[in-house]
């Protein structure tokens, strides 16, 4: 099997970005240039989980496919990460794109511990930011979840923080690290490459969140160079999304949100 040219592998890049973030990406440009053309930004808002049905089970099942598919371009990645020539050869984990990237349970305790202090140190800070965003007029108000109050409600809030943990560390951090590397990018500029699309993508919610994300992005791309694993930070961030989701669905209300 010949070994995929430059041009090729950018090919893909464009590819699974096409069908995952860069199309996210390119949505939230357009979703800010609308708001920021009805009304200031402060008075916009950004709904994270939305209702797709006034029927119960129907809007179950539309939360369910939404993150069923969302994880497809994961799977694409895996496919593009393995090592077809070495996975032929019998041995264990041989070519394995998981074990490539870091995300297995190889260091459990680890991974945890790391996860959790980048949570910590990375969600502190975000509030900050989001209550100076809001006193400058430059962020919206970020309802993280507009479900209604179902069985289901809070399993769904934390699957969907799993997802979206998943979609981006892997493909924004891991996959992207990687297939820059094979560009001849150095690695400065590829942290900042990987770490502006990931601000890019939240734009929709205001330039406060662009900034804190990119910085965010600094943070884990330049950890993932450190450590190779992507596992500590698809926790950090499942840790920040269920906390956000969750948090919000059962007490926004309680202490005036929403």
């Amino acid at each position: 099997m010949l070994v995929p040219s430059r041009r090729r592998l950018k090919l893909e890049v464009w590819i699974v970005l096409g069908l995952s973030l860069g199309q996210s990406a390119v949505y939230s440009v357009v979703q800010l240039l609308d708001k920021m053309t009805r009304a200031p930004l402060a008075e916009g808002t950004s709904t994270l989980n939305r209702s797709q049905s006034t029927r119960e089970y129907f809007d179950l099942t539309y939360q369910l496919l939404d993150i069923l598919f969302a994880l497809v371009p994961v799977l694409l990645v895996i496919y593009f990460l393995t090592d077809h020539r070495q996975a032929v050869s019998g041995e264990p984990n041989a070519g394995s794109a998981f074990q490539k990237l870091g995300f297995n349970f190889a260091r459990p305790g680890k991974d945890l511990l790391q996860g959790m202090g980048l949570a910590a140190l990375i969600g502190i800070p975000s509030l900050g930011l989001y209550a100076a965003g809001r006193a400058l007029g430059i962020t919206t108000a970020i309802i993280p979840s507009a479900l209604d109050a179902y069985w289901w409600t809070v399993p769904v809030l934390i699957l969907s923080a799993l997802r979206h943990a998943v979609v981006e560390e892997v493909i924004v951090v891991g996959y992207l690290m990687n297939r820059f590397g094979k560009f001849g990018w150095s690695v400065p500029l590829s942290i900042a490459v990987s770490s502006l699309l990931r601000g890019t993508y939240h734009l929709y919610q205001g330039f406060g969140p662009f900034i804190g994300n990119v910085v965010m992005g600094i943070v884990f791309a330049w950890l993932y160079t450190r450590t190779k694993r992507v596992m500590p930070l698809v926790i950090a961030h499942a840790v920040l999304d269920i906390v956000a989701f969750v948090g919000f669905s059962l007490f926004g209300r309680a202490v005036g949100l929403g």
